[in-house]
């Protein structure tokens, strides 16, 4: 099912655990040629050996740091030298979620939640879609959340970012109708990853605490294999997770019942 992926030049961001990790892991399987990058170079290193043991037709990792929009244009470049000019899929995964409430919040640590999982991407795929459109082709994946959808309490601040991507990318993808540029958002719902221990307080510490509901969540190698098989199927949305998914159709269809849920939802 995801023979797409051999020999094709795949960038993952934040790919040193978690989602990013496994996604990198299932593609490696499929004999991808692998970019990895994420701020932690050892932790890449780790992942990139890996990915070598199970498959890899190559797997380089470049250390970065999506919010240093400074650095990008490099990044690509360096890719570009690397790879004979091409990169035919990017997967923006790199993000940070947050624990606090809104009006606790530090106006800084909304600026950084939208400095990663927002502009930090955008400023990627606008960097790297000149040269999909130059080779005629390529696919751009972005994760983004279930609260890209809905707002939860404690999430003011990750939810609007994961917002504007939905905004952003709805609108790229209308304007790049007929370019063979494929466009899918991925929205994931409880994820047993780090994703909570790595989250903002609103001081913007880190909260290092593991929140129940992603202790018992899906796999990160099973939601790879779902995330693939999305991307191998064109789709342009699909939320993978547990039972929490429905809550994206009980926000559309049943808008008051759906504030009357989320009031109560455990969601810390």
């Amino acid at each position: 099912m995801f023979s797409f992926l051999h020999r094709q030049v795949v960038w993952i961001t934040g790919a040193s655990s978690g989602i990013g990790e496994a996604m990198a892991m299932a593609a490696a399987q499929q004999g991808a040629c692998l970019v990895l990058s994420a701020r932690r170079a050892d932790e890449l290193e780790r992942v990139a050996a890996l990915c070598r043991q199970n498959g890899a037709t190559s797997c380089i990792t470049l250390p970065l740091d999506v919010a240093q929009t400074d650095n990008i244009p490099q990044a690509v470049a360096q890719v570009q030298a690397l790879h004979a000019g091409r990169i035919d899929i990017l997967v923006n995964n790199a993000g940070i979620s947050q624990r606090a409430l809104a009006l606790d919040t530090d106006l800084e640590v909304d600026k950084r939640l939208m400095a990663v999982n927002y502009i930090g991407t955008v400023a990627l795929s606008k960097a790297v879609l000149p040269l999909m459109l130059a080779q005629g082709s390529g696919i751009l994946v972005t994760i983004s959340s279930l609260v890209g959808k809905f707002g939860t309490p404690y999430r003011s601040g990750y939810a609007a970012s994961k917002h504007a991507l939905h905004g952003f990318f709805d609108a790229l993808r209308a304007e790049l109708y007929g370019k063979n540029i494929q466009v899918t958002l991925l929205c994931p719902g409880f994820v047993r990853t780090n994703v909570t221990l790595n989250a903002l307080t609103e001081h913007g510490e880190v909260y290092n605490q593991m929140d129940e509901s992603t202790e018992k969540g899906m796999l990160p190698a099973d939601f790879a294999r779902l995330a693939w098989r999305a991307v191998a199927r064109r789709r342009e949305e699909a939320y993978i997770g547990g039972r929490e998914t429905w809550a994206v159709y009980l926000k559309r269809w049943l808008p008051t019942l759906f504030s009357r849920f989320v009031r109560r939802a455990k969601v810390k």
